[in-house]
């Protein structure tokens, strides 16, 4: 096909199309922003319990904090589409560069204005700047996950996209540790409003926003693309989109379901009674099962040969299992105020300490390990497997209690890892010229994490939370019927305009 007809200004010339050639250089930077935004959007996880008691919220007021930042992606995507469908393609026309620098710049004024919320002691302004934060996350997500899978040959993009989402993981897994301490701990002054603890951490976060457009402004970045520009709803022709979209919609809205309840769940007398800041740590491993997840989902889905990439796939995760359980050591409180040598001393101390947790956790990573092997590199496959693993574990944390509960809701992100990028690939295939407008649509459907939260909220505010499990079993259980059924539903054929 021929390629776009626009580029924008500094991204440089248009290149041919990717098709066997992978593009590295570029792919590294675009991880930066997977690992911004995955690091900041983990953050809802403990804003929910502290806005939860600073407000004294229920629980389906609380799940808002996520209807408002969830619900952005839906509206700025539902907004792209339109522009799409009447002018053309925005993306194509702007380039991704530009696309990647507005996202950023939304993103770091929504953020600022979690300082006049707090001032006001304003919980419905703290939803308006997660909501403006949440538009800006929607157009990173519509330029940068279809770029990252045209980088390179279109039946290894889920092995880019896995990897790219890797780095997303890492941002989740630290995450939940830095901002539980920050929020919960270092900037939380006795005698204050429990709101005033957020200023500075999403103060923070503008400034490192609009750091990062200043770069991507003046870096350049390929300008890859597999068609002209064309407006019309192509993308609502093919089947397996229009189904993919709703896949998106479930695996967002069952993943962001478990980490927003964890923290709650895991206070829970009949399952292990911990405090926030302990509970936080959890959430840091449930992210981290993401990022073990899905750098294995890289190395297994790429094409590299089998003696390697077996190799990889047994140091990958033990590497992974290592700085999950050494970060979720780090003494955090610590590090105010403490000479390096006690804070090494206490960071070793904790490090023994936790061997019995991580000692627990190591046979679900052994079980990911299995589990990719009966994938055998198959996409589809793998996602039908790996959903139809979380509706088991969640199944089991509805009717268990004690451990047994708590590691199968911890444990879920090892097996929810996959469900991104693998749903976005299946869906983006034989989509050519319509890519970006799939894109939107596919990213419209991460509002899916703005509508089950609040649902499972509802459900647990009546009949108890560990009920309230089954929005992201029956989500999940979707997620299943796409990797085994829907993705070729209709493949190769269009539905009527």
């Amino acid at each position: 096909m021929a390629s776009m007809t626009n580029s924008a200004a500094g991204e440089g010339s248009p290149l041919p199309s990717a098709a066997g050639r992978t593009y590295y250089g570029p792919f590294a930077i675009m991880t930066t922003l997977f690992f911004m935004w995955g690091f900041m959007t983990v953050f809802n996880d403990i804003l929910i319990p502290r806005f939860k008691e600073a407000f004294e919220l229920n629980y389906f007021r609380a799940m808002l904090v996520q209807f408002a930042f969830f619900g952005a992606y839906g509206v700025g995507s539902l907004l792209y589409f339109v522009i799409s469908v009447t002018t053309g393609d925005p993306i194509a026309k702007m380039g991704y560069k530009n696309g990647v620098v507005a996202g950023l710049v939304i993103s770091a004024a929504g953020s600022a204005l979690f300082w006049p919320a707090a001032n006001a002691t304003s919980y419905p302004m703290f939803l308006a700047a997660l909501f403006i934060v949440g538009l800006g996350f929607a157009m990173l997500q519509i330029a940068a996950n279809p770029y990252v899978t045209i980088l390179g040959p279109e039946k290894t993009a889920s092995s880019r996209l896995n990897l790219a989402q890797g780095f997303n993981s890492i941002g989740t897994t630290i995450g939940p540790l830095i901002g539980g301490y920050l929020i919960f701990q270092y900037f939380a002054r006795t005698g204050a409003h429990g709101a005033e603890s957020v200023k500075a951490p999403y103060l923070a976060f503008c400034i490192i926003f609009l750091a990062l457009a200043g770069v991507f402004w003046f870096i350049r970045l390929p300008h890859v693309g597999e068609g002209k520009i064309e407006p019309g709803a192509g993308a609502l022709k093919y089947p397996h989109v229009v189904l993919g979209v709703i896949g998106i919609f479930m695996y967002v809205g069952g993943e962001v379901t478990v980490g927003s309840s964890i923290i709650n769940f895991l206070g829970q007398k009949n399952v292990a009674g911990l405090s926030e800041v302990e509970a936080s740590k959890y959430v840091s491993i449930y992210w981290g099962g993401l990022m073990i997840g899905r750098f294995m989902a890289a190395v297994m889905l790429s094409e590299m040969r089998a003696v390697r990439k077996q190799l990889l796939l047994a140091i990958i995760p033990l590497l992974a299992w290592l700085f999950l359980w050494v970060a979720k050591s780090a003494p955090l409180d610590a590090l105010q105020g403490s000479a390096d040598a006690s804070v090494w001393t206490l960071w070793r101390d904790g490090f023994l300490a936790n061997w019995p947790v991580f000692k627990v956790y190591l046979p679900f990573v052994g079980l990911c390990w299995l589990l990719f092997q009966v994938g055998r590199s198959h996409a589809a496959r793998t996602l039908v497997i790996f959903s139809l693993t979380v509706v088991a574990l969640l199944l089991t944390a509805i009717l268990g209690q004690g451990e047994v509960a708590m590691w199968c809701v911890v444990a879920v992100g090892l097996f929810t890892s996959i469900g991104w990028s693998n749903t976005f690939s299946l869906a983006l295939e034989g989509t050519g010229v319509y890519k970006s407008q799939v894109s939107s649509l596919l990213v419209m459907a991460i509002i899916g994490g703005a509508i089950l939260p609040p649902l499972q909220g509802r459900i647990a505010d009546h009949w108890g939370l560990q009920i309230s499990y089954l929005v992201p079993l029956a989500a999940y259980g979707y997620v299943a019927f796409y990797g085994l059924i829907g993705h070729r539903i209709g493949r190769g054929r269009q539905l009527a305009s």
